[in-house]
């Protein structure tokens, strides 16, 4: 039987924990973001404790690295990197885009999506990946776009499936064509338990001082001239 494996995510406004132990999955989800800053590590340890597991019984902790709320990204690091230091366990960070195209997958043997989360600002996260036999493939790198953008992108090659809450809000303005809408895909832990487990299958794992955030972003906000002057231009 596989060793205990733990995987969370926190980069969007929900946290969401799993945990495969004995054959079985336990999972937690809850406020993400900011309010996971007070909330997220005591929800970790209290489901390793309804389980039985401890955390020196982990064969490795996978967490959400981004791109997505800096707070929220920053949470998962942390606890990721705070518990796998005390137990000497490796880490997988996993692209939280990756997590919702594997979130829309479910058990597809095939599938291409582009996975889209609301940036805020009037921008959006997004990156599109590819399922076959070997497992996903990224064939366009997480970015830092608009719908503007994305929408030239799709007029040049169209998408199969667009999943992500950036749908819900842009509405109309992504115009994903005869794609397959999918905004309720998230970053979903337990999915991302099947990312970590073929990652470790691979022998994947790095040391917890390797294991950082994916900010694609480099600025949180933007002052009230910068807003005014896009403003203007809209």
């Amino acid at each position: 039987m596989q060793p205990p494996l733990l995987a969370f995510d926190t980069a969007t406004e929900c946290t969401s924990i799993a945990l495969a132990a004995h054959g079985r999955v336990w999972q937690h989800e809850g406020e993400g973001g900011a309010r996971a800053s007070a909330t997220f590590l005591p929800a970790v340890l209290a489901l390793l404790d309804a389980a039985g597991v401890a955390v020196s019984d982990l064969d490795a902790i996978a967490f959400g690295r981004g791109p997505g709320a800096f707070t929220g990204l920053r949470v998962a690091c942390s606890v990721a990197q705070g518990l796998a230091f005390g137990a000497g366990k490796p880490v997988l960070p996993i692209d939280t885009l990756l997590a919702i195209a594997e979130d829309a997958r479910d058990d597809a043997a095939s599938m291409q999506v582009w996975s889209v989360i609301d940036a805020r600002i009037g921008e959006i996260y997004a990156a599109e990946y590819v399922f076959g036999p070997a497992g996903w493939a990224v064939r366009t790198a997480p970015m830092l776009t608009t719908p503007e953008a994305l929408n030239r992108l799709w007029r040049a090659a169209e998408p199969t499936v667009v999943a992500g809450n950036a749908l819900n809000a842009f509405g109309d303005r992504l115009v994903t064509a005869g794609a397959r809408r999918m905004p309720d895909a998230a970053p979903r832990a337990v999915g991302m338990l099947r990312l970590a487990a073929a990652l470790r299958a691979l022998g994947g794992g790095v040391d917890p001082a390797l294991a950082l955030p994916l900010y694609v972003r480099d600025k949180v906000a933007e002052t009230t001239a910068e807003r005014a002057a896009r403003a203007a231009v809209a």
